[in-house]
């Protein structure tokens, strides 16, 4: 589940003059380029808080040490830095950072989805879209997901449009392999589906239709095939 963590520095009790300093201050911050520089250096704009949002695999810890925020830094500092630090972290695909003044810094962050898993000898390793590892432990994360014999970036690639496509197909997809040189497996529990290795994510559509069909009429479906154009050919049993 994707979450919000926030970290907090205990901030002393606002004075009249502060207050004062803040109604007045708007007019500075909103101006063109000399108003946050002027603005920085002063205790008001310090960092108190600092509110991560998006993080489902990566570490908030990690990615707050990334800021390298202390009691002295100001929330007029320059973000860029900021967010290409941020974006070292390898779980990290984009880092966006905003000011909700007068004191909290919000960190928004996509992370480099899991779209497979691999089967290794040191165990099931995760891959994203483009079928780079993930520093990912299927067994502490909620990574139901695709399991691959080898690491296949055609497949990869294919089941993370897929996945953009239509969720409830990649869902239920247990497995996925290749067979032979230019054709794929399936393993959608219950039955298989066999498709060649240019079939498009739309093209697994096309099997909705026939399953209620046959599920209908009460058939116990066992196969289908995509590899032939514009037909879904059922086995049966």
């Amino acid at each position: 589940m994707i979450g919000s963590t926030t970290f907090s520095r205990i901030a002393p009790p606002l004075s009249l003059r502060t207050l004062a300093l803040g109604a007045t201050v708007a007019v500075a911050a909103s101006a063109p380029w000399w108003g946050p520089p002027a603005l920085s250096g002063l205790t008001y704009f310090r960092v108190q808080r600092v509110q991560i949002t998006g993080v489902r695999y990566a570490s908030a810890s990690d990615i707050y040490a990334k800021l390298e925020v202390d009691t002295s830094s100001s929330v007029w500092q320059a973000v860029e830095a900021m967010e290409s630090r941020v974006e070292e972290l390898p779980q990290i695909e984009n880092a966006v950072i905003e000011r909700d003044l007068p004191a909290t810094l919000i960190v928004k962050v996509i992370e480099r989805q899991p779209v497979a898993l691999v089967a290794t000898a040191a165990g099931m390793l995760p891959l994203d879209s483009a079928g780079m590892p993930l520093a990912i432990d299927p067994a502490r994360s909620d990574t139901d997901l695709p399991i691959l014999l080898t690491r296949d970036t055609t497949l990869v690639r294919l089941l993370a449009t897929l996945r953009g496509s239509d969720p409830g197909i990649f869902a239920r997809i247990s497995e996925a392999r290749r067979i032979g040189k230019d054709q794929l497996l399936f393993v959608v529990p219950p039955i298989r589906i066999r498709a060649m290795q240019d079939v498009t994510a739309a093209r697994f559509a096309d099997i909705l239709p026939v399953e209620a069909d046959l599920a209908r009429r009460q058939v116990r479906l066992v196969e289908l095939d995509l590899r032939f154009r514009d037909q879904v050919i059922a086995r049966v049993e």
